[in-house]
């Protein structure tokens, strides 16, 4: 019973933490149609100028300007270069996907050699701390981790919800050149989409590095590609899809750790392939997602 519990509250924290990258990559979605690969490199990003500036500005000074600095330069990225290649035409999303590969591979590789073979600590104030709750024994940065994304993600909700920039995102993400027509302005919507993307992920870097994590190491970003399964799992459009998408992955992950001695014959590597073939068996019944949204048939 026990180690159901720990593998339960890891798997909500990891859900958690994969939410925050995976709202993002539904949000750039709706709002552009571009499938974004930069998440990674973004992730690292944010969290390198955690690690290198908390000495100087403390862990909230450097955390907030992480958070600000990483949705910049997304939405410049966005604005500079990917709005270049075709602007808001909805036909060149195929190609502007495509584009961010590239850029991720570019920003990873420089922020690798900056990191080199490091590891870095990005002294957040839960240190190597834990928590007794009745008999499971939980990582504080844990329990931060669910407590601090609930609280991003129920603001982010609340923005797609009830402000008018959240209006204009489900329009442009329902009919792009009819919200054009009826005066949304598509470029903005798709910048802050791209800023509120950068921002999130910069803030997941944080808990994904956290103990009982070692720490940030050049390799950190791929962590975010296991919040790209749960995108696809809830339907790319939903950003509920992606909450519960996330929470299915995390959840999955950490069972399948807590229980590996169990799994063995499925190999000792399955924990790392475990994301994608809940993915792959999913999208089996549901090829469109979870949460897909039901698309009209006109005859």
């Amino acid at each position: 019973m026990t180690g159901f519990l720990d593998a339960l509250l890891n798997g909500l924290a990891l859900g958690s933490v994969y939410a925050l990258i995976a709202l993002g990559f539904v949000t750039i979605f709706k709002a552009s149609g571009v499938l974004s690969f930069t998440h990674g490199s973004l992730l690292l990003l944010g969290g390198y100028l955690v690690a290198v500036l908390h000495d100087d500005l403390g862990f909230a000074g450097a955390l907030a300007l992480a958070v600000v600095v990483t949705a910049a330069v997304a939405a410049a990225l966005d604005r500079l270069v990917l709005q270049r290649v075709g602007g808001t035409d909805p036909h060149a999303a195929h190609v502007q996907t495509i584009v961010t590969i590239g850029i991720d591979i570019v920003l990873v590789t420089d922020l690798a050699r900056r990191i080199g073979g490091d590891l870095l600590p990005l002294g957040d104030p839960w240190g190597n701390s834990v928590t007794d709750l009745g008999p499971v024994t939980v990582a504080d940065s844990r329990i931060a981790a669910i407590l601090v994304s609930a609280v991003v993600i129920g603001g982010a909700f609340a923005l797609f919800r009830y402000t008018p920039w959240g209006l204009s995102l489900r329009a442009a993400a329902e009919d792009r050149e009819a919200a054009a027509l009826m005066g949304v302005r598509l470029t903005r919507v798709r910048t802050v989409a791209w800023c509120l993307a950068g921002g999130l992920a910069a803030l997941a870097a944080v808990f994904l590095v956290a103990f009982p994590a070692p720490g940030l190491e050049r390799t950190t970003g791929q962590i975010a590609l296991k919040a790209f399964p749960a995108a696809i799992l809830g339907g790319m459009a939903s950003p509920v899809g992606a909450l519960v998408g996330s929470m299915l992955i995390g959840l999955t992950e950490a069972f399948v750790a807590g229980y590996q001695s169990d799994l063995h014959v499925l190999g000792e590597g399955f924990g790392d392939v475990a994301p994608y073939a809940v993915m792959v068996l999913v999208l089996l019944v549901r090829p469109a997602g979870l949460f897909a949204a039901k698309g009209a048939a006109r005859v």
